[in-house]
């Protein structure tokens, strides 16, 4: 037990820089405690009397206000504490904590803890520090994401295995002191890392020999496992109760094996899903991953990746992919919010194209309106210049149109009521579901029955766009599952909250209506009586939509860690036509923010972007 301890102790975060005998001594005061899932930590209003360092699985703590109602909750994994300073407080807490899966704990006194830390200043910076990102956790929420230190790459195939050894490198790049335990005896050697076969002397390495080689490894910072399915020589309990992230990968024929598996994994442990993600390797020939609903169900999220290069017409997001899988185990999510402005909305292709060809690799998209139809283009793979194209061809007005006055206007009417808008996107996103896309999305529209936004992250990609596109008055509601659904500008223009909602801790905000042109029609703010000209009712509509869409850019946009407001205004808003030209003018804005976007990305990481 003693020995246990020791070993327990040296794998968390406190441990860090402390020698041995300090740790040994500081480990002979703890007591070990082991919980299953639902089994209760600390009872709420109970005075807090210990410090728990968790070592193993998670805590779940839920937060009571005066009247007894839960108002916050927060999951501590391992390599974190809890009791830090309620125990401090030595008063009853409003806090109820329980084991969220199963949990190895070690448990200080709370006076104990604090002789410690003053015997041992080095584990005192450590406690502190811990003590400090709780905090900060709680005042910011998940914009301080936490770093997996213990990872596993699952494999339904050999196929996959480069992923990891791709994922190592490109740590190491950013330099960090990577371990390896691995089943592969093929794997090849890879320098400065140190490397460990799972299967030694043809014996089955136990689950007390992979903790041990943990804690052996304290120095590491990230150790990996990479592992192969249904392997006999291990067991998928003890990896994923010593593990913080798993990420199961698999080619698309791997899906049943893997859904199989995971099943398995549910059965013994339901909370395990939430450290679960599938990778999908895919290639530029079969772009999207299958329709799975199952596997949503079995892991939290899922990445697709491509090892190969694009055909003419894709873009990098799926060669990206890895790179999202090195933003996750860093602790980053870049979310981008497009927003919406009819026509002006085209502008956005040109923001995310500028964005990609500096580097700044997105893990989320978030659209509005036009900024919900470029922006679900651009993630299913679909090149900028491409999507470019192909809005002048499919937008341009026929003849009859050019022949009419405002024949721009009645041409977007006529897309809209002869619903010409579905086999236009159809062409490019067939019956694609927005899960399959390679990079994940939400598309934001408004149900009129509720008046609430409803924010889509599944289903029929090219329908969650026409709901969000769906301008009232040109169109009328799509009227489906007890709602009627319209354009999502009503209530949320720029959707940078949603990122933020899906756990982005960096958000760039693009706005196409925050700035207003003072005309409408002919007339301007010096135009006498007199001369006033009444705009057509078209006109009327787009421009009133535009005006609100302006005064609702704060509702979305408040999280937004920068703004890139394209100068759109000398555009219609149905100037599809010269969609080319507003891309321009997107990333011309975009490279003037390139600065400042570098400058907040190196402090959130500077090894990960090393622009000061």
């Amino acid at each position: 037990m003693e020995n246990e301890k020791f070993h327990l102790l040296k794998m968390h975060p406190c441990a860090e820089g402390v020698d041995d005998a300090a740790l040994q001594d500081i480990a002979d005061h703890a007591e070990l405690v082991r919980y299953e899932p639902g089994e209760v930590v600390h009872r709420a209003e109970d005075v807090l009397t210990s410090v728990y360092f968790i070592v193993q699985g998670r805590l779940k703590c839920t937060a009571y206000n005066l009247n007894g109602q839960p108002f916050l909750e927060k999951i501590y994994s391992r390599g974190e504490q809890f009791g830090g300073l309620g125990a401090a407080l030595a008063e009853p807490l409003p806090i109820h904590v329980t084991a969220h899966s199963p949990a190895v704990l070690l448990c200080f006194e709370y006076q104990t803890s604090l002789q410690l830390t003053l015997a041992y200043p080095t584990f005192r910076k450590n406690v502190a520090r811990l003590v400090a990102r709780s905090v900060g956790q709680v005042v910011f929420g998940d914009r301080i994401r936490k770093k997996s230190s213990l990872v596993t790459f699952c494999h339904e195939s050999p196929a996959t295995r480069p992923l990891t050894i791709q994922v190592i490198r490109r740590l190491q790049e950013l330099g960090e002191n990577v371990c390896l335990v691995t089943d592969d005896l093929s794997m090849p050697e890879l320098a400065g890392v140190r490397c460990h076969r799972l299967v030694e002397q043809q014996r089955k390495l136990s689950y007390q020999q992979m903790r041990d080689l943990v804690s052996q490894w304290s120095d590491a910072d990230r150790v990996f496992f990479d592992l192969r399915s249904g392997n006999a020589d291990f067991n998928p309990h003890d990896v994923l109760l010593l593990c913080e992230q798993v990420f199961w990968c698999i080619r698309p024929d791997d899906w049943q094996q893997a859904a199989q598996g995971l099943r398995q994994i549910q059965e013994i442990t339901p909370v395990w899903r939430e450290k679960i993600g599938v990778v999908w390797l895919l290639n530029h020939v079969q772009p999207w991953a299958p329709a799975v609903p199952e596997l949503r169900e079995l892991a939290v999220e899922d990445y697709k990746v491509s090892l190969d290069q694009p055909k003419s017409g894709q873009s990098q997001v799926l060669a990206h992919g890895l790179q999202r899988l090195v933003h996750q185990l860093r602790g980053i999510r870049i979310g981008v919010a497009l927003g919406g402005g009819a026509a002006r909305g085209m502008a956005h292709l040109g923001v995310l194209k500028a964005l990609e060809q500096n580097g700044i690799v997105v893990d989320m998209l978030a659209g509005t309106s036009a900024g919900a139809m470029t922006g679900t283009l651009l993630a299913a793979g679909m090149d900028h210049d491409y999507c470019i194209d192909s809005f002048v061809t499919d937008l341009t007005p026929s003849r009859f149109f050019r022949l009419l006055p405002h024949g721009d206007q009645w041409f977007l009417l006529y897309k809209y009521r002869r619903g010409q808008f579905d086999p236009m996107l159809r062409k490019y996103l067939q019956e694609t579901t927005l899960e399959q896309l390679p990079l994940p999305l939400r598309t934001v529209t408004v149900d009129l029955i509720t008046g609430c936004p409803v924010v889509r992250d599944s289903g029929d990609a090219v329908q969650a766009i026409l709901e969000s596109i769906n301008l009232p008055v040109l169109s009328s509601p799509i009227c489906r599952e007890g709602a009627a659904l319209v354009d999502g500008g009503l209530v949320n223009n720029v959707p940078a909250n949603v990122l933020v909602d899906e756990g982005c801790n960096f958000v760039i905000a693009v706005s196409v209506t925050a700035k207003l042109e003072n005309r409408f029609g002919k007339n301007q703010p010096d135009t006498p009586t007199e001369k006033m000209k009444s705009p057509s009712t078209l006109h009327t509509i787009l421009r009133s939509h535009i005006v609100q869409s302006m005064n609702m850019n704060s509702v979305g946009v408040q999280p937004a860690d920068v703004v890139i407001a394209p100068d759109v205004t000398n555009y219609e808003l149905t100037a599809f036509t010269k969609t080319d030209e507003l891309a321009d003018i997107g990333e011309r804005a975009t490279r003037d923010m390139l600065p400042q976007i570098n400058q907040l990305l190196h402090k959130l990481d500077s090894q990960l972007f090393p622009h000061s």
